[in-house]
């Protein structure tokens, strides 16, 4: 049910935003988060999990308000601090066994994206060098849950690097319905992959308490 609920918001919140309907965007984006976060809580999920949907819930409200000021990199704070989050779960939950490929190549397109819109982001450079790199190993480090949240981690990475394509002046068709399309993808599929129920990905009271 909250899924359904989920989609329905997030399929609203992409087409009111193909056509510019602003307080409609305002009214629907900030709930996305908070409901996947309540599905995580009510299947028994991972802590850190519920923590980094609430923090890109945070970034969310602060990137809807946000300019060319701090506003914007307040709402990127919040979102390094949720790739933190999921960072530390993949890193204790899943195995690189098999996959250590997958971070060579999150590492080398990382350092080719820096090269490409470094001359371009001005005075945030620094800051989306720094949030790149957490981003980029959110999207290694989520394969080591499986392929559902390998997904989820590699939509994340699509998502943000079109925001930092956009930062750099690089024009894309349609950039802010693309955005949230793989944002809503990504976020849904690592959620769903950290409370899947099989044995291999399974929470335990244990990790639920700690």
């Amino acid at each position: 049910m909250i899924l359904a609920l989920y989609a329905v918001l997030a399929v609203t919140h992409i087409v009111v935003s193909a056509f510019d309907v602003t307080w409609a965007e305002w009214a629907t984006k900030p709930l996305l988060m908070p409901l996947l976060a309540l599905y995580v809580v009510l299947r028994r999920g991972p802590r850190p999990v519920v923590a980094a949907l609430l923090l890109s819930a945070a970034g969310d409200v602060a990137l809807q308000f946000s300019g060319p000021d701090v506003l914007f990199l307040v709402g990127m704070g919040f979102f390094g601090a949720a790739h933190v989050c999921y960072i530390a779960y993949f890193v204790r939950r899943g195995t690189f066994a098999g996959k250590a490929w997958i971070a060579g190549v999150y590492a080398v397109v990382w350092v080719g994206l820096i090269a490409w819109l470094w001359p371009d982001l001005g005075a945030l450079q620094i800051p989306v060098a720094a949030y790149s790199l957490l981003l980029f190993t959110t999207g290694a480090t989520s394969a080591r849950l499986g392929l559902r949240a390998g997904l989820g981690g590699a939509f994340f990475v699509l998502s943000d690097t079109l925001i930092a394509v956009g930062l750099a002046d690089h024009d894309l068709p349609g950039p802010d319905v693309w955005v949230m399309v793989t944002y809503a993808l990504a976020q849904v599929l690592l959620a769903t992959a950290a409370t899947r129920t099989d044995p291999s990905h399974k929470v335990s009271a244990m990790d639920n308490s700690s």
